[in-house]
């Protein structure tokens, strides 16, 4: 089943759900019950960028979630 990212118009909070793919985009109900109206987004990951040459620094780190290390939120 794939996981789908789902992006508060609100607050711009984003989850992420394990959802068959005839549920991709039926409504999500707010996880933490405020009334938040969750879109299905294109998810990015394994985003790296490149230095002039076109190859990846080896300094740059990414979290899972395509933002790069230290600029998520999620637990390292």
């Amino acid at each position: 089943m794939p996981i789908y990212e789902y992006e508060s118009a609100e607050d711009g909070e984003v989850i992420s759900l394990l959802r068959s793919m005839a549920e991709a985009d039926a409504p999500v109900v707010d996880p933490e019950g405020r009334d938040r109206v969750f879109r299905r987004r294109h998810s990015v990951f394994g985003v790296m960028t490149g230095n002039a040459g076109g190859s990846p620094s080896p300094r740059e780190s990414f979290c899972p979630c395509g933002v790069a290390e230290g600029g998520c939120r999620h637990p390292g």
